[in-house]
């Protein structure tokens, strides 16, 4: 009870005496206040940017090994019209008997064809493939379904089209059992994809986008296509290519680096020029987690600056406060105040001061990232442990702050105090 009355009586004689220098305290404060709204807006800009690529990487698959086809450089002196690269059947053959703790394998060739449907027309990719593609690929279906094992089996003439092609060719809807043609072919749509869009993971590209892209049986494909494009001025150069894509899932997410060694292995035997790609999203997704990390962490840093500058604010103006009360300081002494009371009256003073600069820098700290995003299109997540860090930082800053003025006001001499005029 003795405690509780004198924290009570500290803390009003701390206000009051804030309170008859309005205008310099409101001053101290909001250095504590900027300080304390910049660590949070920072923190808040970090963990956005951080989130934003890891959603990207996310996407394409934690438990997934992504190989995609690559062109080599192609010599000036080479005569051959067609280009031969790439994956191959054989590849995914031999991953598929070689590789432990595999439990799906998706292939994926791609023909660029203009898809049109009555008037309406848009360039895209025609995507051979199998029917377990959209587990692996994280596809996801908006209508109808995905074309099966016995379309597979049958060759049949079907499609899934994607969100944005459903869009151009069927913009009124009714995409569903109606008919795509993509050049002299034609395909009965059976399904439509959600907006399912790939991005950059690093620096590294993931070629492709669902949206774009219609969908067909692996056998369609080579039936239709076979595995040769020409493409160019008068149809005289091409690319021979098998597969452009294979992805792999990985059953345990700790088996992936020794399977991504072992696929290295079996795609560099009969090669003579890597004409391959191999993106592990596990481990982008980590060294992103990390980059976060250390991104918050500069960010962070940069803002307690701030804060700093803030805290030799409130010492500086506490320095000033007991030379002004040093008349003050000496009556309290002699009339039976210890040194301890004293100290925790100009204490009491900035720890006043650094906590009501951080109440309004947490107010500041939630608005700023919401016009970031707002007028800056920049996602921005506010976490709670960076409000907490924040406010904690703002009253360490003001005890610390406090500490050499309050000992300067505890060990004045009394007689000498008492004659300062």
């Amino acid at each position: 009870m003795l405690i509780e009355f004198r924290a009570k009586r500290l803390f009003k004689i701390g206000f009051k005496s804030l309170w008859r220098h309005k205008m310099r305290s409101g001053l101290t404060v909001l250095g504590i206040t900027f300080g304390v709204c910049s660590v949070i807006a920072m923190l808040a800009i970090g963990q956005g940017a951080g989130h934003e690529a890891q959603q990207q990487i996310a996407a394409l698959g934690s438990h997934n090994i992504i190989i995609q086809s690559v062109p080599p450089p192609r010599d000036e002196d080479d005569d051959d019209y067609v280009l031969d690269y790439g994956l191959r059947y054989v590849d995914a053959e031999r991953i598929n008997v070689n590789v432990p703790d595999v439990s799906v394998i998706a292939q994926a060739r791609k023909v660029r064809e203009t898809a049109t449907h009555g008037s309406r027309r848009m360039e895209t990719s025609i995507v051979g493939t199998s029917p377990w593609y959209p587990e692996v690929a994280n596809l996801r279906i908006r209508e109808g379904r995905f074309f099966g094992p016995q379309d597979m089996h049958s060759r049949a003439n079907v499609c899934v089209i994607g969100r944005k092609v459903a869009e151009v060719l069927f913009p009124f809807g009714g995409a569903v059992g109606n008919i795509v043609r993509a050049g002299d072919k034609r395909y009965r749509v059976v399904g439509v994809l959600s907006g399912a869009g790939r991005g950059e993971a690093e620096e590294v590209e993931v070629r492709g986008d669902p949206d774009s892209d219609i969908y067909i049986p692996m056998t369609t494909m080579q039936n239709q296509f076979g595995d040769v494009s020409l493409s160019g001025s008068g149809g005289m150069s091409g690319e021979r290519v098998e597969l452009h894509e294979i992805i792999v899932r990985v059953d345990e997410l700790d088996s992936i680096p020794v399977v991504e060694r072992i696929i290295e292995q079996i795609l560099v035997q009969g090669r003579s020029r890597r004409d391959y790609e191999v993106i592990v999203p596990y481990q982008l997704l980590e060294q992103a987690r990390q980059t976060t990390r250390i991104f918050s962490i500069v960010l962070g840093s940069i803002a307690a600056i701030s804060l700093v500058v803030g805290g030799i604010g409130i010492m500086n103006i506490t320095l000033a406060t007991v030379m002004e009360r040093t008349r003050e300081i000496g009556i309290r002494r002699a009339v039976g105040a210890k040194k301890r009371h004293i100290v925790e009256q100009f204490l009491t003073e900035t720890v006043l001061l650094s906590l009501c600069g951080g109440v309004l820098g947490i107010i500041l700290g939630l608005s700023a990232p919401y016009f970031v995003t707002y007028f800056a299109g920049m996602e921005t997540i506010v976490t709670w442990w960076s409000l907490v860090l924040a406010f904690g930082i703002s009253g360490l800053v003001g005890l610390l702050s406090g500490i050499y003025p309050a000992y300067r006001a505890a060990n004045m001499d009394p007689i000498e105090a008492l004659r300062h005029e």
